[in-house]
């Protein structure tokens, strides 16, 4: 029987917080699935990085005091440690924000831009005035259109489930200086999805995903796909757009590129040929293990930009739930969350 050959991922974790539970029931679960897959003779590289960019990991830097790249140097070693202590045995634990990832974000980001896929249209957004920043929806709270409840989001009330877009929120507040947003313009970036409905539900019917999670995405199909807004507004933690002054990739653009980017760091060190792992017509297998918070970018918005640049497409995406206690979802402000390193204390890994 002949040796296969396999590339396995687990979501890449923030930047800005601990490893808790929650993301160690993934990286766990890939763990025992590479073991098998190594025990069973197969050549098998698990490759993880920390999501090192975006809008908040830029904040809290701010409110430390630090560079955003001396913030992610910390929180990397931190996070390594974890791991390492909970034996999880990566091949190659990297960085979003490395020069592996920039090249290849901007390699694909001009494949897509030259075959047509990029589009560009000017959009309103809720600006702060005092910062003199454009407000993630995360970053504004107000009262729900819907059911008035207070200290919702910008994009979705956890009180009644509505979402909504945050321009419609009463009472907005921007939550980095308690001024009151204002709406500005913006030329933005978008990478246009619909033009590969075809492809991908043809894929996602495929066997490549459990059915629940096809059945969930014949839902988002149903509904129309949407144009994916890639790009940010400077000031902005990371990649800026290959010739366009100001505009940054939109984190989830470089974030799923970060683990071409891990297993290209691998390559280079084992002398290992990429191109093997990532062509079109590769006959090796790729694997991502992944909450189901983030079926939508995994299972949509990867394999049409992989389709779109010319690179292969994924094997099989395994989903799994949330750890939950007592039936809910760990929670900080409940006192339900763990992170590992309180578990590591008290507990034998």
């Amino acid at each position: 029987m002949t040796s296969r050959k396999i590339l396995v991922t687990s979501a890449l974790p923030y930047a800005n917080g601990e490893i808790h539970l929650g993301h160690l029931l993934e990286y766990i679960q890939t763990d025992i699935w590479v073991r098998f897959q190594k025990m069973m003779g197969n050549e098998c590289h698990y490759v993880c990085a920390d999501d090192a960019h975006g809008t908040p990991i830029m904040l809290k830097a701010n409110e430390l005091g630090i560079t955003p790249e001396a913030l992610i140097k910390d929180v990397s070693e931190r996070h390594q440690a974890d791991f390492k202590d909970f034996f999880i045995g990566f091949s190659q634990y990297h960085s979003t924000h490395s020069h592996e990832n920039k090249t290849i974000s901007a390699d694909i980001y001009n494949q897509l831009n030259a075959a047509g896929y990029i589009k560009t249209r000017t959009i309103s957004q809720a600006f702060d005035p005092e910062k003199q920043m454009f407000l993630p929806d995360r970053f504004i709270k107000g009262d729900c259109p819907k059911c008035g409840a207070v200290e919702q989001y910008g994009d979705n009330c956890e009180v009644c489930g509505a979402t909504y877009s945050s321009t419609e929120l009463n009472n907005a507040k921007s939550a980095i200086s308690g001024a009151t947003p204002i709406t500005k313009d913006s030329e933005h970036y978008f990478f246009d999805l619909p033009q590969f409905e075809a492809q991908l539900k043809e894929w996602t019917n495929a066997g490549h995903l459990q059915d629940e999670v096809s059945n969930k995405l014949a839902e988002w199909f149903e509904q129309g796909l949407k144009q994916w807004d890639i790009s940010r507004d400077a000031p902005y933690f990371g990649f800026q757009i290959p010739g366009v002054e100001g505009k940054y990739f939109y984190v989830w653009l470089d974030a799923p590129i970060g683990y071409m980017a891990s297993f290209k760091k691998l390559c280079n060190e084992q002398a290992i040929d990429f191109d093997e792992y990532f062509n079109k017509d590769s006959k090796t297998e790729l694997y991502h293990f992944i909450g189901k918070d983030i079926v939508y970018f995994h299972a949509l918005f990867w394999p049409a930009m992989l389709m779109g640049s010319n690179y292969r497409t994924p094997n099989a995406i395994f989903a799994h739930g949330f750890l939950t206690v007592n039936g809910q979802k760990m929670s900080k402000s409940r006192g339900t969350f763990i992170q590992a390193r309180t578990y590591l204390e008290s507990l034998n890994p």
